[in-house]
């Protein structure tokens, strides 16, 4: 071999013999590895910041001048229907309905008031006219507040007609119930018989009104409006009976409460009914000779007793007389020792 052969031989073999990483330098990358100059870095989209839903919100309805779970209200008269919406936000509109007997009728947009923090408040009045009414109010959804809406229990209009014995129909339900509701003894039955002519009497006694046996426009609005409650003198005596002279009314009382009331005929000025607090001594079912019907003794033979004429005034001999009608429901309701309490 020639000796510049051997050389360049040996100076392969000696290149060939180093460690790989003899042949790169310290810290570079690989090419395979390393970044393109031409490839831009990835970056992170900026965040939106979540929308809020509109806030929801109630609108409550209420009829403040009427009484009771079944409110009613005589043809022609005007009804008030007070709203209170919340939240409250200043420029507030709700849209108001009138239907009756299931048809929409008057519609307007009322404007909501400011009542108190986040309370608002508005009022819609309207003719009533003989049928069913009920109202709606809407509140339409903003970009701020959802759509939320409120109603009124249902209203019966009954016509201004006059009701008498030999009535019947919805305005007789009608009354009937109103009177149920304030604890005066009356039938539901739709029909207007003597018992509830009894009921009507009584109820106009309470009031001060004519002491007829008929029901007229004036009586009804009184109904209406929750008048008529009788208002327990001695609620401390439990379980008893109190005769109110000066209205010639008696109530059954349970702890203060009132159970029903009954028209009654106390004594006339020549044999008055004794005045005082007294307790059920006796008590004597059925007819006697002096045709008193299921007697209840609270004191020297004077009772609470049925009687075939009740009149509207005080005209019996000391008794309390009560129509034939009701004497048996309160001879079973009275006990012996029951307290009874009379007073003008």
């Amino acid at each position: 071999m020639r000796p510049g052969a051997a050389a360049a031989a040996a100076a392969s073999f000696a290149i060939l013999a180093l460690p790989a990483t003899a042949s790169a330098v310290a810290g570079a990358p690989s090419p395979s590895t390393a970044p393109s100059s031409s490839t831009p870095a990835p970056s992170t989209p900026p965040s939106t910041p979540p929308v809020a839903p509109p806030a929801s919100g109630r609108l409550q309805l209420s009829l403040p001048a009427l009484h009771g779970s079944s409110p009613f209200v005589v043809a022609g008269d005007t009804v008030v229907v007070q709203g209170r919406v919340a939240p409250f936000v200043a420029g507030q509109t709700v849209r108001v309905s009138v239907f009756r007997d299931g048809h929409r009728g008057t519609a307007r947009t009322v404007v909501v008031h400011r009542l108190r923090k986040g309370i608002g408040d508005f009022r819609f009045s309207f003719r009533a006219l003989p049928g069913r009414m009920r109202v709606l109010a809407a509140h339409s959804g903003t970009a701020q507040q959802a759509t939320f809406s409120g109603a009124t229990p249902d209203v019966t209009v009954i016509s201004s007609a006059t009701l008498v014995t030999g009535a019947r129909g919805a305005s007789v339900w009608v009354l009937q119930r109103a009177l149920g509701a304030l604890h005066y003894a009356v039938p539901q039955s739709g029909y207007f018989d003597e018992a509830t002519a009894d009921a009507v009497i009584a109820y106009r006694k309470v009031t001060g009104l004519a002491r007829v046996g008929y029901a007229d426009a004036g009586m009804l609005r009184r109904l209406s409006h929750g008048e008529g409650a009788f208002h327990v003198r001695f609620p401390q005596d439990g379980r008893h009976v109190e005769a109110n002279l000066s209205l010639q009314v008696i109530a059954e009382i349970e702890h203060g409460k009132v159970v029903n009331i009954y028209p009654t005929s106390s004594g006339k000025p020549s044999t008055p009914t004794v005045l005082g607090h007294f307790k059920v001594y006796e008590k004597s079912p059925g007819f006697n000779s002096e045709e008193m019907y299921d007697s209840n003794y609270f004191i020297s033979g004077y009772a609470i007793h049925g009687y075939p004429e009740v009149p509207t005034y005080a005209a019996s001999h000391g008794c309390l007389r009560v129509p034939n009608l009701d004497a048996p429901a309160i001879y079973a309701w009275v006990q012996i020792g029951t307290p009874v309490d009379v007073y003008d």
